[in-house]
């Protein structure tokens, strides 16, 4: 009989001990799933800011690279249009003769005396050349032009003794 109980008993106590281990298997189990959530949920965030980081590098690298070229092709539109400044008046479409044309470069980029080196001046011209897409005048060169085109010009004559006492 000693040998029920003890069975029994010993049945109990295996009973018990199935039951706390199905309850620390389910603990267990929960919280591994939390742990691998959280270590995927951070693997995640991680690698998206790695891939963020990478792609924005990229994107400075692009970036830097299209501001150079544009800069670049800016410089070489600037040094285009003050070479053609300069050569203008030897082209072979250009109007005037060359030896009446005088380079001022800002406001205006040539004077042109008309006829001076024929000994009659007929017209002095104001030009201003234009290289590019566009040809805007700037807010300065439309103030000379609209003092021009109002007749808004003078003749003056400054005469400097210099050091005579």
């Amino acid at each position: 009989m000693i040998e029920w109980i003890f069975v029994i008993l010993l049945v109990i106590f295996l009973i018990i001990l199935f039951w706390k281990y199905a309850e620390q298997k389910g603990e267990i189990e929960n919280r591994g799933r939390e742990l691998f959530e959280g270590w995927r949920s951070t693997e995640l965030e991680t690698q998206a800011k790695e891939k963020a980081e990478l792609l924005f590098r990229d994107w400075m690298q692009q970036e830097e690279k299209r501001i150079r070229e544009d800069a670049i092709k800016r410089s070489e539109a600037v040094v285009t249009g003050k070479v053609t400044e300069h050569l203008i008046p030897f082209f072979k479409d250009f109007k005037y003769n060359p030896k009446n044309v005088r380079f001022l470069g800002t406001p205006v980029d040539l004077v042109i005396f008309d006829g001076l080196s024929e000994g009659e001046v007929k017209n002095i011209v104001f030009v201003e050349v234009k290289t590019g897409k566009t040809a805007n005048l700037s807010t300065r060169e439309r103030q000379v032009r609209n003092c021009v085109q109002n007749k808004n010009v003078i003749w003056e004559i400054i005469h400097h003794k210099g050091n005579e006492d």
